[in-house]
């Protein structure tokens, strides 16, 4: 099918009747890119010609057959099917011309030779008009271009001659470096009955029209768009694209794709033109950015200059867009046809020619790890600076991929002490376990220093991580604290703090002077907001009451999230504004930086913001949110790779599942072998606290007691007594209460709110519930509606139907049963949205033998037959009364997302369009509802 071309065909035509009506000859010129569509046109008006009564010879030169004397003509005449007499006698006149004197350059000053092919030409001609007779004759010549010189005279003697002859001369060329003989085209281009005749590009309609469907298709015309941003409306190139996306290999515009049509028309494109271009397509490839001609003939070693008509073939064949190849999978063709010795080769080459032009470091190293060698002296600053910027900008992949090339360098042992400690830093945000070799080697470096090199500094984040606490203290006691060593004092105070948090046996003088973080916190030096974020850390995890902990975590993580390398810093305020017990920022603040592109390239950091954002999601009740991140900081790091951080993902899955009632999946969390070294860490005392609750879960509450106790007898010789850190106290008490010691847990609950500082909302909402069950009846109502309150300011929807649970149990003790169902309905409702289904159907039908009323089951309960259902029917009763979506998701605890899907399956229900059309019977339902929470709350 022919697209695009209806003009040139028509052209065509018009000089063929002209030929036809006025007995006179034509020539024309088609031209176009490689792929341009110009044989397609060629044969389409072969074919139309032969109907039309004309006779048609063809033939197709061949950058082969240059050298094939007459090859060409010999096709015209091998086409024709002359009469045996009439090919014999053009036969012997070609045979004899073999011998001929050869002749000059098409189109040049006669010759002596000329007179050696006069028969030859003249019996050609004749031959030709001869055939004439029965109408007009079409000598159709593709690839004109490749054509052998002597050809090209018979041709040109023809075109001299076709005034008063009904011949007509249909020639096509592509694009090339440069006219192979020029003077041939030149005198065509210079005879009466000339036209030439152009192909342009695709357009987005024509394109869309290829595909099947309509330029107002939208479908179709976002598949036109695409495929003229990937092929520049080249016709080979777009039906290759096209036929990839019938097999269902097209699947975006950077993808892989399933099929190799799309790269096989790539390289066919650049071998249809000479090696020079396909040379030049080569470089860009490799260069892989915008290369003015002065850089690419510096690059392949040639004047600039020559390069210029190699990248105007290339622009014209739909590969090259401004300086640059147009698409990155034209690049992937291109480099996927080179051998890796060539491709090796060509980027050392790029390596040297962007360091002489001043290229970024980055540039010239990308370059030089392509080719792997570092030989030359320049090269190790240039990688090492490389590496330095990577890290910066968070991608430790290519941080490591220089490094790793610096390393088989011969460099001094001050290069290599750091190299050494960059190394450390990118693989491990890429996979700790491998950083073992180098990390001891640091250390062992920094101790034959005496530690007074900054490698041992560097150092102690990783040991802390493995838990090799004793070489850590080590390197930051022994190190000197000489106020002249610049940016290193305020480093040696965060890497100490550092330890004293993450160990808090060791070092707590520096966790007991808070003074001095405040004053490095606030230095103007380059290391200060990492200090800053650890200091944000120590004062969650010491509450005091001159600290804004929240408002600090919040402004490092608005001022450095879009920095690239920041992702580990922001690390400790997202873990301090879980400990301060605002597990909702840190869910927000989660979801942002695992949101960062940087996070991509950093698996080690995106698991720890992801464990992180998991306890967060537990924290609020989000149980299925809280299983995927924890999940997946597992598979970003496998559990090996955690150290004594382990116990963070670990605690949150298996409270995931103790919540969730699958106490055998608890089990095999639990049974992961873990470092002995991570129950003396914080973050071992949220693994001590989950595996308690699931030692109450299955009955066993001397364990759960055992576990609590160890929390707090170590929270307590820490100093670290934060409840947003472990509510040992609380989950104590409800220990006691499910053995029935009410004055024990009593206490402990009156303890837990009287700790000073350290009670955020969230854990003062929970305590007040726990103390309402041991409270008289008419103090348990007040308790309940407080706790109610704070558990829904601080967003935990888990510990909030428990509050609501138990508020309807009050109701219902007191013979308010109408109030109790609807509010343990609501409470039910908010457990399936948290996922908590085990504890929904508590709610709905408590344990037999415990002495509490048992509610009906929602099946039970007798609502209009209205299909609606009862998540369904609350919002929509609201909404008939007025309220926002906002407003109905605060009083429902219920996000407005889910206000708005419920809202509209409520009106596809009811088949009504508006709030103001729902039935007024959802009012009276509305204010039942309100009239219980007014009471709930009472």
């Amino acid at each position: 099918m022919l697209v695009q071309q209806e003009e040139q065909t028509t052209r065509l035509r018009r000089a063929f009747r002209a030929c036809e009506d006025q007995q006179r000859g034509h020539v024309a010129l088609v031209t176009g890119a490689v792929g341009s569509g110009k044989t397609s046109l060629l044969e389409s008006f072969s074919e139309w010609a032969a109907g039309a009564g004309g006779q048609v010879m063809s033939a197709a030169g061949s950058r082969a057959e240059r050298g094939l004397h007459l090859g060409v003509v010999g096709q015209l005449f091998h086409s024709a099917r002359l009469a045996p007499q009439e090919a014999a006698r053009v036969e012997k006149l070609i045979r004899d011309a073999t011998f001929a004197v050869p002749l000059p350059e098409p189109g040049g000053e006669a010759a002596d030779g000329d007179r050696a092919w006069a028969p030859l030409l003249h019996g050609l001609f004749a031959t030709l008009l001869d055939l004439t007779g029965a109408g007009p004759l079409v000598l159709v010549v593709d690839d004109v271009h490749h054509a052998d010189p002597a050809s090209l005279h018979c041709l040109l003697y023809v075109a001299r001659r076709l005034r008063h002859a009904r011949i007509m001369l249909v020639l096509a060329e592509a694009s090339t470096l440069r006219p192979p003989h020029p003077l041939f085209r030149a005198e065509l281009l210079s005879q009466p009955h000339f036209s030439r005749i152009g192909l342009p590009p695709l357009t987005v309609e024509a394109v869309a029209r290829l595909a099947g469907g309509d330029a107002d298709d939208a479908d179709a015309r976002r598949t036109a768009e695409r495929c003229v941003r990937m092929t520049g409306g080249n016709p080979l190139l777009t039906r290759a694209l096209l036929e990839e996306r019938v097999g269902g290999g097209l699947s975006d515009d950077y993808g892989q794709a399933v099929g190799d049509a799309f790269d096989q028309a790539v390289l066919g494109c650049l071998y249809r033109h000479e090696p020079g271009v396909r040379r030049v397509a080569q470089a860009l490839a490799v260069l892989n950015r915008p290369a003015p001609v002065d850089l690419l003939g510096h690059l392949l070693d040639v004047v600039p200059e020559s390069t210029v008509p190699a990248v105007r073939v290339l622009r014209t064949s739909g590969l090259m867009e401004s300086d640059e190849l147009r698409h990155p999978r034209i690049l992937r063709s291109i480099l996927g046809d080179m051998s890796a010795d060539e491709r090796r080769s060509l980027h050392q080459r790029a390596a040297e020619v962007l360091h002489e032009h001043g290229a970024e470091p980055s540039v010239v190293a990308e370059h030089l790890v392509a080719a792997g060698t570092a030989g030359a002296p320049w090269m190790v600053p240039v990688l090492q600076d490389a590496a330095g910027h990577a890290l910066a900008s968070g991608r430790p992949d290519v941080a490591a991929a220089c490094l790793r090339l610096v390393s088989r360098a011969p460099v001094d042992e001050q290069q290599r002490t750091a190299t050494t400690e960059m190394l450390v830093s990118a693989r491990w945000q890429i996979n700790p376990l491998t950083v073992n070799g180098q990390l001891t080697e640091l250390v062992e470096t920094a101790r034959a220093a005496g530690w007074s090199t900054d490698a041992g500094l560097s150092a102690v984040p990783y040991l802390l991580w493995q838990g090799r606490v004793d070489e850590a203290t080590e390197a930051v006691t022994a190190f000197p604290s000489d106020e002249e060593n610049g940016s290193l004092p305020g480093r040696l105070r965060m890497m100490q703090l550092l330890v004293s948090l993450s160990h808090p046996d060791h070092l707590a003088g520096v966790r007991e002077t808070p003074s001095t973080w405040s004053r490095a916190a606030s230095a103007p030096t380059a290391i200060s907001p990492l200090l800053q974020a650890v200091t944000v850390l120590g004062t969650a995890l010491t509450p005091a009451a001159d600290n804004d902990t929240v408002a600090t975590a919040e402004q490092l993580l608005q001022r450095h999230h879009t920095d690239d390398g920041a992702l580990g810093m922001l690390a400790a305020p997202l873990l301090a504004l879980l400990w301060t017990g605002r597990s909702d920022r840190a869910a927000v603040w989660g979801d942002v930086l695992l949101g960062r592109p940087v996070a991509q390239h950093a698996p080690g950091w995106r698991a720890v913001i992801r464990a992180i954002r998991a306890e967060a999601a537990l924290r609020v009740g989000d149980l299925p949110g809280a299983e995927h991140h924890a999940r997946a900081a597992l598979e970003d790091m496998p559990a090996p790779a955690w150290g004594v951080a382990v116990a963070g993902p670990l605690a949150t899955l298996v409270a995931c599942a103790t919540e969730s009632g699958r106490f055998s999946e608890a089990d095999r969390w639990l049974a992961h072998p873990v470092p002995p070294g991570m129950f003396r860490t914080p973050l071992g005392l949220h693994y001590l606290a989950a595996r308690a609750r699931h030692h109450l879960a299955v009955r066993r509450p001397h364990a759960a007691t055992t576990d609590l106790r160890r929390c707090g007898e170590l929270m307590r010789a820490w100093g670290i007594d934060a409840a947003g850190l472990v509510p040992w106290r609380l989950e104590l008490a409800r220990v006691q209460l499910s053995v029935g010691n009410k004055t024990q847990a009593t206490q402990l609950l009156q303890e837990q709110l009287r700790v000073p500082h350290g009670v955020d909302d969230r854990t003062r909402g929970r305590t007040l519930r726990l103390l309402a069950t041991t409270a008289a009846q008419d103090h348990r109502r007040k308790l309940l509606s407080e706790a109610v309150n704070l558990l829904q300011s601080s967003g935990d929807r888990l510990e909030l139907v428990r509050a609501l649970g138990d508020t309807g149990q009050t109701l219902q003790r007191a013979g308010d049963s109408a109030r109790a169902r609807l509010l343990v309905r609501r409470a039910y409702q908010l457990a399936q949205d948290c996922g908590a289904s085990v504890l929904a159907q508590r709610l709905i039908r408590r344990e037999p033998g415990s002495g509490l009323p048992a509610y009906p089951a929602a099946a039970e309960l007798q609502e209009p037959d209205d299909g609606l259902s009862d998540a369904e029917r609350r919002v929509a009763a609201l909404a008939a009364q007025g309220h926002t979506n906002r407003q109905i998701s605060s009083k429902l605890f219920i996000t407005v997302s889910t206000v708005e899907q419920h809202l509209t399956r409520v009106y596809r229900k009811l088949d009504v369009k508006r709030r103001t059309d729902l039935p007024s019977r959802l009012v009276a339902y509305a204010e039942a509802l309100a009239d219980e929470t007014q009471g709930a709350a009472s």
